[in-house]
């Protein structure tokens, strides 16, 4: 079993930046693949951005060159680093976990946080 927390989210200008962090229960951690999805109102859940087990990511082409996701698994810990904030990455975002490494596809995901709102105003 895994839990997930994610802090960091906020009200933003266009431009500006945010740092999410997830902290993770478990003596495992590092034995999952890690991602961010992110949620706007009325909208399906979409993925933003993956690490695998010790190293390897992927992003989402909306965020690549914007976001840049990390992990630490001497503190449980996994980050999404956001910069260049837009209007448009207004979302919840959301922390999993997956037994099957690192993926773009939110099934493959066993466990996820509550969310974290990220507001960007224009």
């Amino acid at each position: 079993q895994v839990q997930l927390v994610e802090s960091g989210g906020g009200l933003v200008q266009a431009g500006g930046s945010l740092r999410l962090s997830c902290a993770a229960s478990g003596r495992t951690f590092s034995s999952y693949g890690m991602g961010w999805f992110r949620q706007a109102a009325g909208k399906e859940r979409e993925f933003v951005a993956t690490i695998g087990r010790s190293d390897g990511t992927y992003y989402a082409d909306s965020v690549k060159g914007r976001f840049t996701i990390s992990r630490d698994n001497n503190r449980n810990t996994v980050s999404l680093q956001m910069n260049s904030l837009k209007p448009e990455d207004t979302a919840t975002y959301y922390c999993a976990a997956s037994r099957g490494g690192w993926s773009r596809a939110r099934y493959d995901y066993d466990y996820w946080g509550q969310g974290t709102q990220v507001t960007v105003s224009s």
